[in-house]
Formats: structure tokens, C-alpha cells, sequence
């Protein structure tokens, strides 16, 4: 009993402590190695740099930045790198307002340069064992592990989302169940326009732990734009999970998973009720597809009637209990735009899967844990897609860039990197969560 009240306690703590304040004193910008060697070398020259980068992406900079600041020495070489970092101080002069400038080509905390970590990065993302990474590339596999976990610290709606304007204001939520420790966890996912913006470790799935969850999300928005108020959230039919969102945001619109009314159909089909099943599956979506909420509304009266003509079995029981919801799935109607079912969610936890099973799930404490997935979400968001998936978003490399229009680097790496420039948080505070 004890182990599990301890349990508790520390998954309520890891998302606070996860997103710790190291990292916010880091401005990333491109700079090739070349070039940073000069800039180096010449103190104006590196200031007309960074009010250049300021101008075109002040984004990358603290809220409270402006042309009135000062060089401010340097940080000590690396001892891993031998890289020297300049430092600016904000005026009116306070020592808390200091910032280091970084390059795009090293990795946080000096720990690699890019070209030597992102191959490990981006294979990670797909499930490559640590052990398998770090054979393959003369690594020690806990170094492959923390250099994957170090991506965790940043905001992944901050680092993902670059502009207020981008925030989508149509979300799908779901929960991953997994577990930690041998014991049951749920993986509370927020997702739209194929990226996750939110994935945070919950040790239970009712409404309090779930709240809590997604509300690290809902945090990461406040900082980019504090009245941020998304209007439709599609989820499943957990009720925890609709109450949570309801309780994040007063004036949210829950739409309920239709994909999820109909898998429920297909999980009682049997081998001898396939030929009505078919059946059933063809009218089920021939709802789905009414254009308008009156032909959906008389499409489901008409399904409902037919259904109540058949026999009794577990098929037509579930395609009675779908009919019976019908006003939960008629809202959508009057959002257009939303999500209708969760498909956008769950072909992401997909991926998901694949990374925590390689892993055999999470083995450490609850922060580990939240780190880990966290890290997950911004590699997917980040790293290119297939070529198929590139040439039909013409040459979009990845998830944030066809969210954003935009990209940085050509470099995927580099790109997250420049976007995590504190680590994704804008506001002054030392700690938003």
C-alpha cells in the first residue's frame, strides 16, 4: 500500500521536476562552425548577427528582449567540445537576465556535435534499442539513452508551435496505456495536424490524474498565448477523459470518436456473423458520411430502425448502443474543421508503441518516464517524413514544418535545436509549469 501512495506522490511531481528551469538561459540561432569562429573573434560582428536573428526571429528570444542589451563575457570552453559560448545581459542590468548564445551545431550540455548525434536520434525515434544504437555507432548505450532524454526538458508545445497564430484550435486526445515498473501508467496524448503537442505520464486514468496530464499541455499553450481557448477536443468515450478537458478549458466542445462507437461493433463480430457484419459496417459508415447534421440525424434514425428489426446478438446491441449516442456525434456538425474521430491521435501512438516497446516500457522513476516520452513527441514532430509523404507536402520535411510553413535549418536536427532555443519557452518566469 505504501509502494503505491509513494507512486503517487512521485508521478504528481515528475511533470514539474521533468521540466526543469535548465535550458532557459540557452539562445540557439544557425550558425555554421565557420562562421561562429569568426563571429567569435569579432565582438561587433556577432552583435549585428544576433539583431539580425532578433529581427527575423524574435521568437527564439526571451519576451522581455529588445536592441538594448550588452555583451557579457564569455561561458568556459567545453571540455568536451573546447566550444566557447558569448553571453548578453539584458539592460537594465540584471544578473538573472543573462543568456547564453549557442550554436545550432552542438547538442544541450555540449554533449555531441549534430552530425554525431543525430543518425542516433533519428533512428531512436523508430525504436532502435539504446544497446543496438550503441553498438552501431561505438556508444555507450546509457549515452544514446540520455542524449535522446535530454530533449524532454523542452516545451513541446513551444518548441513545436512557433507562432500564436499556428496553436490549432482542434485537438484529439487519447491515453497510451503502458506501464512503469510492472505497474499500469496511461500516456495522456494531445495531438492535431499529425503532431503531438502534449504526451505526459499519468499512474491512473481518472479524472484528477488525467487533468493533470493534459494540463501540462494546456500550461505549454498558456506560454505562447495566455488566452488560448481551443474550441473541439475529440476524444473516446472515458469519461475521465472528457471531464478533464472540460475542466482545463470552460468553453471547450468535446466531440466523441465515431471510429471508436465501430470498433467496438467490429471486437464482437464472430466468424459466423461476419456476412452481418458486413452489412452493418457498410450502413455504419454510410451514416458517418452524411453531409449535413439533418441527413446524419435521419440516417441514424434509419439505422436504428433497422437494427431493432434484426435479431438479438453483441453486433446490433453495440449498433443500438451507437444509435443511442447519436447526439454526441451530431455536434460535430457545427465545427466543420474538428475531429470526428481519433485517427488522427492514434495513428501517432503507433509510433508511440513501437518506441516504448523496444524499451520493454518505462523501468525508471516517474520524471524518467515523463522525459522519455516527451523527448518521443518532438523527434516525431521533428524528423523528415518519408519521401512520399515529403513530395506530397512539396518538400515539407516534417510534422512542424507543415505546421508552422516554415523551417530553419535544413538540417531536421538543427532545426529542433534552433526551435528549442530556451528550451521552447518564451515567457520570463523561471518556471511556467
Amino acid at each position: 500500500m505504501n509502494a503505491g501512495i509513494q507512486y503517487d506522490i512521485n508521478t504528481e511531481l515528475a511533470h514539474d521536476q521533468a521540466i526543469s528551469p535548465r535550458g532557459r538561459k540557452s539562445i540557439r540561432l544557425p550558425i555554421t562552425p565557420e562562421y561562429y569562429n569568426e563571429l567569435m573573434k569579432d565582438a561587433p560582428q556577432f552583435r549585428r548577427f544576433v539583431d539580425e536573428q532578433f529581427q527575423q526571429h524574435p521568437e527564439l528570444f526571451p519576451d522581455e528582449m529588445t536592441t538594448h542589451y550588452q555583451l557579457y563575457g564569455f561561458i568556459p570552453p567545453s571540455a568536451k567540445l573546447g566550444i566557447k559560448i558569448r553571453r548578453i545581459q539584458i539592460i537594465p542590468n540584471d544578473t538573472r537576465s543573462c543568456y547564453g548564445i549557442y550554436p545550432s551545431f552542438v547538442m544541450p550540455y555540449m554533449a555531441a556535435r549534430v552530425e554525431d548525434a543525430e543518425a542516433i536520434l533519428f533512428l531512436s525515434r523508430f525504436g532502435v534499442p539504446y544497446w543496438a544504437l550503441g553498438y552501431v555507432f561505438k556508444r555507450d548505450a546509457m549515452w544514446c539513452y540520455r542524449l535522446v532524454r535530454s530533449l524532454g526538458r523542452c516545451s513541446i508545445v513551444g518548441t513545436t508551435v512557433k507562432d500564436e497564430d499556428a496553436l490549432p484550435v482542434h485537438l484529439v486526445a487519447d491515453e497510451k496505456h503502458s506501464r512503469r515498473l510492472g505497474d499500469k501508467c496511461y500516456v495522456a496524448t494531445t495531438a492535431a495536424e499529425e503532431c503531438i503537442l502534449g504526451a505526459s505520464v499519468a499512474s491512473q486514468a481518472d479524472t484528477k490524474h488525467l487533468q493533470r496530464a493534459y494540463g501540462v499541455f494546456q500550461k505549454e499553450a498558456f506560454d505562447i498565448e495566455q488566452d488560448y481557448q481551443p474550441k473541439t477536443v475529440n476524444t473516446d468515450g472515458w469519461s475521465a477523459t472528457q471531464q478533464a478537458w472540460k475542466a482545463l478549458f470552460s468553453s471547450i466542445t468535446v466531440i466523441e470518436c465515431f471510429l471508436h462507437a465501430f470498433l467496438k461493433i467490429k471486437a464482437v463480430a464472430r466468424v459466423k456473423t461476419q456476412t452481418l457484419f458486413q452489412e452493418v459496417g457498410d450502413r455504419v459508415w454510410d451514416v458517418y458520411d452524411a453531409p449535413s447534421r439533418a441527413a446524419f440525424s435521419q440516417r441514424i434514425r434509419r439505422l436504428q430502425d433497422w437494427a431493432l428489426e434484426q435479431s438479438n446478438c453483441p453486433i446490433i446491441q453495440n449498433v443500438l448502443k451507437l444509435c443511442r449516442k447519436k447526439i454526441r456525434f451530431a455536434v460535430a456538425y457545427s465545427h466543420p474543421n474538428a475531429y470526428r474521430t481519433s485517427n488522427q491521435v492514434d495513428r501517432l501512438m503507433d509510433g508511440m508503441d513501437r518506441f516504448l516497446f523496444s524499451a520493454r516500457y518505462f523501468h525508471g522513476t516517474a520524471q524518467s518516464a515523463e522525459l522519455s516520452i516527451r523527448a518521443y513527441a518532438l523527434l516525431h514532430n521533428f524528423t523528415p517524413s518519408c519521401p512520399k509523404v515529403v513530395k506530397k507536402y512539396n518538400g515539407q520535411l516534417s510534422p512542424m514544418e507543415r505546421l508552422n510553413g516554415f523551417r530553419y535549418h535544413d538540417n531536421w536536427l538543427q532545426n529542433l535545436l534552433i526551435s528549442a532555443s530556451r528550451n521552447g519557452f518564451r515567457g520570463s518566469q523561471q518556471n511556467p509549469l
